[in-house]
């Protein structure tokens, strides 16, 4: 891991595979690490041939902190949506999608493959939107055109997102965390509990960090519904969703796909809201047909 200075910030990110290939940059969601992406799936792609980057987010892991910038009243702010009213944030999905193309620009990569997964999915599919010359393909993952009327997160896997433990207890940490990943994750593929535990535990102890988190749902709602813009992404895209997901329901993969001209659709059975080793193949299979094709196309 290094970091490397974009946009005006210190990000932290990896890079792996064979610096000619094809480069694909793999976008985190709310308030999570670069570690969310499986080792496993990182050296899936980096077999099929691809020079893969994964970075820690603004704010979250070991890049810049936005201590300054305070913390937003997300109840307010979503008051303040559900009337119509514009919403500000200490900073936009359109600044995160930025900060992807200048670590491009600081790696030298002209262009590349975006991979984003839920609030990753939607900062890649601000970068489609406003920086599409430097996009060889987008594939958003579990995420959705945050419209409003679209179905919402069920109930007890919104509660472990805005329920998180106040204390400094490391034990109660692991154990929110694990009981988080549960809430969110895929049904027919549970995570195995020591894997789980070991993972969590790794999290936890390389950054820990709450605001991140406040502060990147005030950057979801500010954002709004990204439809409009979705009609002028012309990257090959290809929307990837799993059918059993109760934190963005498939509803939201289905309306992204069916916002940008030419998108695939890839719905998944038994997938919730995380990349499950199980599928990892499948998913990096897809993932790497897509883009040879769009290349090709």
């Amino acid at each position: 891991m290094a970091k490397i200075a974009a946009n005006g910030l210190e990000l932290e990110y990896e890079d792996h595979g064979a610096k000619d290939a094809p480069a694909i940059l793999l976008v985190m969601g709310l308030g999570a690490q670069l570690t969310l992406w499986p080792d496993e799936f990182v050296a899936a792609l980096v077999t099929r041939g691809f020079r893969v980057i994964r970075y820690d987010n603004r704010d979250v892991g070991l890049s810049t902190k936005f201590d300054a910038a305070g913390l937003p009243n997300i109840r307010w702010m979503m008051i303040k949506g559900l009337l119509g009213l514009k919403n500000r944030a200490p900073y936009s999905l359109s600044d995160m999608a930025t900060d992807g193309i200048a670590l491009l620009d600081a790696l030298g990569i002209g262009r590349a493959h975006i991979v984003g997964a839920s609030m990753g999915g939607m900062i890649a599919q601000r970068m489609a939107a406003e920086h599409g010359d430097r996009l060889l393909s987008l594939t958003s993952i579990m995420s959705t055109t945050s419209h409003r009327k679209l179905p919402q997160a069920k109930p007890e896997a919104l509660r472990v997102l805005t329920h998180r433990p106040q204390t400094d207890d490391a034990e109660a940490r692991i154990q929110f965390g694990m009981m988080a990943a549960r809430a969110i994750g895929s049904p027919a593929y549970p995570a195995e509990e020591g894997r789980l535990r070991v993972r969590v535990t790794a999290d936890l102890q390389r950054s820990y960090y709450p605001p991140a988190f406040v502060r990147h749902m005030a950057a979801i709602i500010a954002d709004g519904d990204r439809r409009g813009i979705l009609a002028g992404v012309h990257a090959p895209t290809l929307v990837i969703h799993g059918k059993d997901d109760p934190l963005v329901p498939v509803e939201g993969g289905r309306d992204t796909a069916a916002h940008i001209a030419g998108a695939k659709l890839l719905e998944i059975p038994g997938m919730g809201h995380d990349l499950p080793l199980e599928l990892v193949d499948q998913i990096a299979d897809a993932i790497a047909d897509h883009a040879r094709g769009a290349v090709a196309a």
